[in-house]
C-alpha cells in the first residue's frame, strides 16, 4: 500500500511545526535566546549561535522548503539578501549571467550596481523567446534568471523549456516565484534549480515582515548557500520567522481569494475605455495565457494595465483610490496599487528593464470584489 503523501495546505500548516515535546504547545516557540549552552566545547544540542542556527527559524525552512519540494531551504533577512547569496554561490567572479528583460527593479540594481563592478557580467533577454535567449548566451554563460509570473509586466516563462535550454548548455536556471508563491507553482519540479522569493510579500501575507527565502535540491550548491548565510549574515529574527510562518499557514485560501478577485478586476478592466491594455496571464488574450495554464494552478494575484490618458494620467489616477492603497510592495491582504515607472522599478529607468510610464499595477487583496471595482471605476473615470 503506497503511504499517503499530505497535500499543499496540511503541510503549509504541520511541515517543520511538530507540536512542542516539553509543554505540547501546537504553536512552534519563537526562540529569541541568540546563544546556546554546550555540555562540553564542541558538544551542543544543535545550536550555538544564532547567526548560524535558530530554532524558529530551522521550522521556517523546514516549512517553505516542503512546499517547494525542496531537499534544503535558507531562510534571508530579505529578498534582496536571498538574491545576493544565490549570485555569489553560482554566479562567480568570471562568470555571465541572463536577466530577462522584465525582472523587479531591486533584481536589476543588485546585478548591476553590486555584482557587476565586481565582474560578474550580464546580458537581458527575452526569456519567452527562445531566440533572444540564444542571442545572449555567451560561452561563459552560467546562470539564467527569470520571474514568472515577471514584475511588472506579468509575463509567463515556460520553465521547463528555459531549464532544459539551460541545462543543455551547462548553465543553471534560478526562478523568483515570488508573484505565484509554491501554493501555485512548483519551480524545482518543472526543472529550475534554485527557487528564490520575497517572503515579505505573499508569504507573510500581512504587510508586516520582511524576508527572503532560497529552495535547492542540489547538495553541494547548499553546502555553498548555507556557508554565505552564515558568513554575510543576513539571516531573519525569530520573530520575524514566526510571523512568516504564520503567515504561510493561510497562504492557500488567501491565494484562492486573490486569484478570484483579480480575475474580475481584470476583466473590469478590460472593459473601461481609459484602459488600453490589461497584462492579466488569465485573460485568453495574454501571450503567456496558454504556458501559464500548464505550469501554474491559477493565474495569481496580481494586475497590471495601461492607462489611455498617458503617464500623467496614470500618476494622478494611483493617487485617487480609496481602497487600493497607494504603496509598494505587493501580496498582502490589503489591495495596493503603484506606478511602477516612479516607484518599485525606478531604479531601471533609462535600462533595457525600464517600465512603460504608462504603466500601472495591482495587488489585489482580500477585501469585497464589488468595493475594488467600484474604487477602480472612480479613479479611472476622474
Amino acid at each position: 500500500m503506497t503511504a499517503h503523501q499530505p497535500g499543499f495546505e496540511t503541510r503549509a500548516i504541520h511541515a517543520g511545526q511538530d507540536p512542542d515535546p516539553v509543554t505540547g504547545s501546537v504553536v512552534p516557540a519563537v526562540h529569541l535566546s541568540t546563544t546556546y549552552r554546550q555540555s562540553a566545547v564542541g558538544r551542543h544540542q544543535g545550536f550555538e549561535y544564532s547567526r548560524s542556527g535558530n530554532p524558529t527559524r530551522q521550522s521556517l525552512e523546514a516549512q517553505l522548503a516542503s512546499l517547494e519540494s525542496g531537499q534544503f531551504g535558507f531562510a534571508f533577512a530579505s529578498g534582496l539578501a536571498a538574491e545576493d547569496a544565490v549570485l555569489r554561490a553560482m554566479a562567480g567572479t568570471t562568470a555571465h549571467l541572463i536577466l530577462n528583460t522584465d525582472a523587479y527593479g531591486g533584481t536589476f540594481r543588485l546585478v548591476d550596481r553590486v555584482h557587476a563592478p565586481a565582474g560578474v557580467a550580464y546580458s537581458v533577454a527575452d526569456a519567452t523567446d527562445p531566440a533572444g535567449l540564444e542571442g545572449a548566451w555567451r560561452e561563459n554563460t552560467t546562470l539564467v534568471w527569470v520571474e514568472t509570473p515577471s514584475n511588472p509586466l506579468l509575463a509567463i516563462i515556460d520553465i521547463q523549456a528555459v531549464a532544459e535550454f539551460a541545462h543543455a548548455r551547462g548553465a543553471r536556471l534560478v526562478v523568483d516565484n515570488t508573484f505565484a508563491t509554491p501554493y501555485l507553482q512548483n519551480p524545482l519540479q518543472l526543472g529550475a534549480d534554485v527557487v528564490v522569493h520575497s517572503t515579505t510579500k505573499y508569504l507573510g501575507g500581512h504587510s508586516d515582515v520582511v524576508g527572503g527565502f532560497v529552495a535547492v535540491n542540489d547538495p553541494t550548491l547548499a553546502e555553498r548557500i548555507a556557508f554565505l548565510q552564515n558568513a554575510t549574515g543576513g539571516v531573519p529574527s525569530p520573530f520575524d520567522c514566526y510571523l512568516v510562518q504564520r503567515g504561510v499557514k493561510t497562504l492557500a485560501v488567501r491565494m484562492d481569494r486573490q486569484c478570484q478577485n483579480a480575475a474580475a478586476v481584470a476583466g473590469f478592466l478590460q472593459q473601461h475605455p481609459m484602459v488600453t491594455r490589461v497584462l492579466y496571464p488569465g485573460l485568453t488574450d495574454h501571450p503567456g495565457h496558454r504556458v501559464a495554464s500548464r505550469q501554474m494552478r491559477d493565474y495569481g494575484g496580481m494586475v497590471s494595465f495601461l492607462h489611455a490618458g498617458g503617464e500623467a494620467a496614470a500618476v494622478e489616477m494611483v493617487s485617487l483610490t480609496r481602497v487600493f492603497t497607494l504603496a509598494e510592495s505587493l501580496g498582502a491582504v490589503e489591495s495596493l496599487i503603484e506606478h511602477p515607472a516612479r516607484m518599485t522599478h525606478a531604479s531601471a529607468a533609462e535600462s533595457p528593464l525600464a517600465v512603460d510610464p504608462h504603466l500601472v499595477r495591482l495587488s489585489v487583496g482580500l477585501e469585497l470584489v464589488d468595493d475594488l471595482l467600484a474604487d477602480l471605476d472612480q479613479a479611472l473615470d476622474r
